[in-house]
């Protein structure tokens, strides 16, 4: 005698788990805009690889004779799948089944898939849209608990492999946390939404109506707070933002980050940088432009692109190799530094660090931002802590000095310990100020004296010779600059850089020197 019967009940568990929450809850999901977890699943894993884990667990009902009659599934669907080929771990909520409640499901599922990531050394993907806790719920078990999950090694795990989090619906509570305790976050214009707690939860407590959108969705959190990294227009979209993320990251931190074949020269010179940084100190350029003429054709993505926007930070390659990519944005303060702007390049540079991607920074630097709200904000203590975090980086730098370099904020140009690597093109100047304004203040009682068409005679007598002081040449005839380049040979540079820093990368962060191509 056989186990069919067994064997066919496996068939029939699983079948009424692929049902979810069942026909008219799907069919209400999809009212809202929004995918199932099932769908999400089958878009972002190549096709036919994810192998579910726990698909049969949930709340089962028999009849007299214990025989099965139904099984409402548990509002997690785990497993592991494959995306470029690269295994990684998902942990997804079910909305269609309790509006996928932190408080609704068996805890111990989630959490096994994201402790199996960690263990396992692969990326993990959270599929986050989580209701979070409920009244009604805490009636039904019979009791309220202390929060907290304590088998989640939710900080460990971020330390350890690359995270992306995308809110695809209502994140609320643990929702929330799930959503935004990620290296990469991602939410859904106009239909996902991240806060503490729900508008009903503000009303009562704080006696503020406000909807959804305007207390959490992806406006607030990509813009204002930065609690977001990435909007998406669409779920597709925010699911191939997560795939392409992870590209360029190396399964965990035991390993260097994959290399992809590129047939883009080495050594492609473009023309237009050598007329991309104004002569006219007070025009504006597009710093984006630039980042993209010298890192590889469209390996250019970017991170919170609507937050700290002064500081751009991004993900690119140079000859298939990963790197982290910073510069200063002009059309934003012009490019100085903010509280928002150095909580984003700490951020980011955390990221780099930790899954070894070696870093170019693009300098621009006017300085800190000055002002009562710039005070208020705590600019200055930004400032130290973006210095502090390069400088307790051990990936490689390089700098490229391609404007201004003045003040605090200037001195977070690269690691200043070891050999400090950066170059200047001839359009740099640096300094504690800007000449421009320096020399006003500092003959202050001279131009004081003057008529004013003297007084301005006389300040451009100066500013010319101290222009002359602040030549980029005169700091190289020091060697307090290693070299100025022609902006035409920067990726060139970079790359001969990166050769370098390639080979001892392994050593210098302490992992497998083995290159994984995708």
């Amino acid at each position: 005698m056989s186990w069919k019967p067994e064997v066919d009940q496996i068939e029939r568990r699983n079948e009424m788990a692929r049902m979810l929450g069942g026909e008219d809850s799907i069919k209400r999901q999809h009212a809202n805009g929004r995918l199932t977890v099932r769908e999400r699943i089958g878009l972002i894993a190549d096709e036919g690889s994810f192998r579910e884990i726990g698909a049969m667990t949930g709340k089962a009902t028999y009849d007299e004779n214990h025989n099965l009659v139904s099984v409402r599934p548990a509002n997690a669907v785990i497993g592991t799948a494959k995306i470029n080929g690269r295994k990684v771990a998902i942990d997804g909520d079910d909305y269609t089944i309790r509006g996928g409640s932190s408080e609704a499901t068996v805890s111990e599922k989630w959490i096994y898939a994201e402790n199996y990531a960690l263990e396992m050394r692969m990326p993990l993907i959270r599929l986050v849209e989580s209701a979070g806790g409920s009244v009604r719920l805490v009636e039904q078990q019979g009791s309220t608990k202390i929060p907290g999950y304590p088998t989640w090694l939710m900080a460990s795990t971020l330390g350890y492999i690359p995270v992306v989090a995308m809110a695809l619906g209502p994140c609320a509570g643990l929702g929330a946390l799930k959503a935004a305790c990620a290296h990469f976050s991602i939410m859904v214009k106009g239909t996902s939404q991240v806060f503490a707690g729900g508008p009903p939860v503000v009303e009562r407590g704080m006696g503020i109506k406000v909807d959804k959108e305007e207390l959490g969705g992806s406006d607030i959190h990509t813009r204002a707070s930065g609690v977001i990294n990435n909007e998406a227009k669409d779920e597709e979209e925010a699911l191939s933002l997560a795939r392409r993320f992870l590209s360029y990251m190396p399964s965990s931190v035991f390993e260097t980050p994959p290399v992809i074949e590129c047939d883009d020269p080495v050594d492609r010179a473009e023309e237009e940088l050598l007329s991309i940084i104004p002569r006219e100190r007070r025009r504006i350029y597009k710093m984006r432009r630039l980042i993209e003429l010298v890192m590889d054709k469209g390996s250019v993505l970017e991170t919170s692109p609507r937050y700290g926007r002064s500081i751009i930070t991004c993900l690119a390659r140079l000859g298939g190799r990963p790197v982290g990519v910073i510069g200063n944005d002009p059309m934003h303060y012009g490019g100085g530094l903010t509280r928002a702007a150095a909580e984003k390049m700490e951020a980011f540079i955390d990221i780099c660090d930790t899954f070894h991607l070696p870093i170019v920074n693009f300098v621009d630097q006017p300085g800190t931002i000055v002002g009562p709200e710039a005070e208020k904000m705590g600019t200055v203590k930004g400032s130290v802590r973006v210095v502090s975090a390069i400088e307790q980086s051990r990936v490689p730098w390089c700098a490229i000095v391609v404007r201004r370099l003045y003040g605090l904020a200037g001195t977070a140009y690269g690691r200043l310990q070891g050999i400090n690597l950066h170059y200047a093109w001839p359009s740099a100047r640096w300094g504690s100020i800007p000449i421009s304004g320096g020399v006003e203040a500092a003959y202050k009682s001279e131009l004081s004296k003057l008529s004013e068409e003297e007084r301005q005679a006389r300040l451009e007598e100066l500013e010319a010779y101290y222009d002359h002081l602040e030549s980029p040449f005169l700091t190289a005839e020091r060697f307090k600059v290693p070299d100025i380049i022609d902006p035409r040979q920067t990726r060139a540079v970079l790359n001969d850089w990166l050769d370098d820093a390639w080979r001892i990368l392994p050593e210098q962060v302490g992992v497998k020197g083995r290159t994984i191509r995708l």
